[in-house]
């Protein structure tokens, strides 16, 4: 099985409780908003359900230098220059990523930093073969991990769907945003202790209310998805969420719109449309073994979101 797994690149202590009256920016919510938020949070829930989706963690182990066995792993693990090792028998049934068959023998598996994959899969005892464990490779602050997916965690098998603030079409925004010509490198933390994050900042986005300005960073690739991780002091929701934007929002707005420059002249500029009712929890909010960056410094809203995903557990 070779399939990737993608994290969401996959905290600021909250304030006061701030009641969230709707932004004074540009709010541009439709009529057939809430229906298309429906359809879209349905999806969510549908994903978070597949066998090894974001419900499914149950442990991640540190791989050492020296042949080591993992509770409710099968075989010895280990890591060095060339990758992680597994070195399993007939009897242990495990298989590895692109065969069909049991390994016997020694497979060594890598991953580049930052990034994971499910390198093995293998049936416990007396479960159901419709059931096999995942085992998911992953790489960070240049340390191998294995993070294992079962299906019958009982985050999935309990799972009623997230919570989340009813759609509001206040929080559909055309924010200013600012484009970076070229990237600029951040390194932030982790939701796991002692880790770091390699991240490029690509723009910048204005959201306002009340006719203050807070300036938050855009994450991403150049020319590539981008996406906005913050805090804000809102009830009832993670100590920071991810919004995934679309660059293809990027609309041209007219220098009336946008004000005076020094020289008094209007100043041309560009909207970013922001629907933070879709904004979203991380894995880590689903388990104790997501592995989430933590928002670049200073992305935190003075005020509450309610708007979004609530924090699950």
């Amino acid at each position: 099985m070779t399939t990737s797994t993608t994290t969401p690149t996959d905290v600021a202590t909250r304030g006061r409780h701030v009641a969230a009256p709707a932004p004074t920016g540009t709010s541009t919510g439709t009529p057939d908003g809430a229906a298309a938020w429906a359809a879209w949070h349905a999806e969510r829930e549908r994903s978070l359900r597949e066998p090894h989706g974001w419900l499914t963690l149950t442990a991640l182990h540190w791989v050492p230098e020296s042949p080591t066995t993992f509770a409710g792993l099968p075989g010895q693990w280990w890591a060095d220059g060339q990758g992680v090792h597994l070195r399993a028998a007939a009897a242990d049934a495990i298989v590895p990523a692109g065969s069909q068959d049991a390994l016997r023998g020694t497979h060594v598996q890598d991953v580049a930093e930052g990034a994971s994959r499910i390198v093995a899969t293998f049936v416990p005892d007396g479960a159901d073969p419709a059931s096999a464990v995942a085992v998911e490779l992953v790489r960070r602050t240049g340390r191998y991990g294995l993070r294992v997916r079962d299906p019958r965690a009982r985050a999935r098998v309990a799972f009623e769907g997230v919570p989340a603030f009813a759609y509001d079409p206040a929080w559909v925004l055309d924010a200013p945003v600012r484009w970076y010509d070229e990237p600029v490198a951040e390194v932030v933390g982790g939701a796991q202790p002692g880790l770091e994050h390699h991240v490029q900042v690509v723009g910048e986005v204005d959201v306002v209310r009340d006719g203050v300005t807070t300036t938050l960073r855009l994450t991403g690739k150049p020319g590539g998805g981008a996406t906005l991780l913050f805090t804000d002091p809102a009830p009832g929701v993670a100590d920071w969420r991810i919004l995934f934007v679309d660059r293809d929002a990027t609309a041209h707005r007219t220098g009336g719109d946008l004000g005076e420059g020094a020289d008094g002249d209007a100043q041309p500029g560009q909207t970013l449309r922001l629907d933070l009712n879709r904004t979203l929890n991380l894995p880590y909010a689903f388990s104790d073994f997501g592995t989430c960056p933590q928002p670049v410094a200073g992305n935190v809203l003075p005020f509450s979101v309610e708007a979004g995903e609530k924090v699950p557990r």
